[in-house]
């Protein structure tokens, strides 16, 4: 089976980017490109978030009146997470993934 040389068309342009950076600079196996494009999703959704978001109020009014936190600053925050994770998983700030048994 050959590897994707190109980034999945449905991140965003500098996701897309992002992946073939990384690609450009690691050798990565299938399991690896799934795990990079899942993180990539979550850094998408994450950003999407925070547009939707934008400089309006962190807060919102419940249908019962009640002020709480808006709740897409939970997804923002989740996917943040969840990218992070993912990315460390990966862990590209080495020499390419981390062996077997360098893992938990």
């Amino acid at each position: 089976m050959t590897r994707p040389t190109r980034p999945p068309r449905h991140l965003s342009p500098a996701a897309r980017r992002l992946y073939a950076a990384i690609l450009e600079t690691y050798t990565l196996e299938a399991h690896h490109l799934a795990l990079l494009t899942k993180a990539l999703e979550a850094l998408d959704r994450a950003d999407a978030a925070r547009v939707e978001i934008g400089a309006g109020p962190l807060t919102v009014l419940s249908r019962l009146g009640e002020l709480k936190v808006h709740p897409l600053l939970a997804v923002e925050r989740d996917n943040r997470a969840q990218f992070g994770t993912l990315m460390r998983l990966l862990g590209l700030d080495l020499e390419g993934p981390p062996p077997p048994s360098a893992r938990r």
